[in-house]
């Protein structure tokens, strides 16, 4: 994780219990993202370490874009655990896209920890030249 990494711990409401009764409250991470814009769109990197495709939802509604993920974090069977600061971290992070984003073609891909997501201007909000004429 990087230092801009923010963790957020649950209000006390959200406390569950495990299968052993006892309680476990929940840690929800908000990813680093890298954004980088050009003419096309947007390309956005997220990182979520652990996390598996079946474990991530991307969606988009109403504008939002939600990015939610849950992270595995195997145990070996012949070790036990003694500590652990973040068992099985939940990833969510939103952003809200501008109208220019057609947000029907957004590309999503998954690799090493990291989600890739390409979201591309559309057509009518792309700059264009405009041919002058003279005479």
């Amino acid at each position: 994780m990087s230092d801009t990494t923010e963790l957020t711990r649950s209000a006390p409401s959200d406390v569950s219990r495990d299968q052993a009764g006892q309680s476990a409250r929940g840690t929800t991470i908000t990813p680093a993202v890298d954004i980088c814009e050009d003419s096309q769109g947007v390309t956005l990197w997220a990182d979520l370490p652990g996390v598996t495709k079946d474990k991530l939802d991307v969606r988009v509604h109403d504008s939002n874009l939600t990015i939610d993920a849950e992270a595995v974090v195997p145990t070996p069977a012949n070790l036990r655990l003694h500590h652990a600061e973040v068992r099985e971290p939940h990833f969510a992070r939103t952003f809200v896209l501008s109208p220019d984003f057609d947000t029907g073609k957004i590309e999503a891909s998954l690799q090493d920890g990291v989600l890739k997501l390409t979201i591309p201007r559309r057509e009518e909000a792309r700059p264009r030249r405009i041919e002058v004429k003279t005479g």
